[in-house]
């Protein structure tokens, strides 16, 4: 597991006092990639690029602008090219959202589907 901390700006709070759904997008976008960074070789991160396949939202709770927000992150698979987390966000104990989604790693140089070494996919998924 990994936990990222969320700030939550001002802009993320849309008409109805609350964070925009779409702002949930951009946090587990920049919780899964610091997850990458965190846990793989500085080589691996070099040579490797993520893009977003698909994320599946489920909202609990809002959250507002002074609230102390984490995402949770966790390796839940890969296979060829392709790596799925699950990402929960949390106020304190109290789940806000949680997010299932997969990515498509990308060879930096010719940003074409790469696969993992098995070294680096154990960093995230141990035997």
């Amino acid at each position: 597991m990994f936990r990222h901390p969320i700030g939550i700006l001002p802009a993320d709070i849309d008409h109805m006092g609350h964070v925009n759904n779409s702002v949930y997008l951009r946090w587990v976008q920049e919780a899964v990639v610091g997850y990458w960074e965190k846990v793989a070789p500085s080589d691996a991160v070099a040579a490797h690029l993520w893009v977003a396949l698909k994320h599946e939202i489920t909202y609990r709770r809002p959250a507002f602008l002074d609230d102390v927000v984490v995402a949770d992150v966790f390796a839940e698979g890969v296979q060829g090219a392709r790596a799925f987390f699950s990402t929960v966000i949390k106020r304190g104990e109290e789940v806000v959202a949680e997010v299932k989604s997969s990515w498509c790693c990308l060879d930096a140089a010719t940003k074409r589907p790469a696969r993992l070494a098995k070294d680096v996919v154990r960093r995230f998924l141990p035997e």
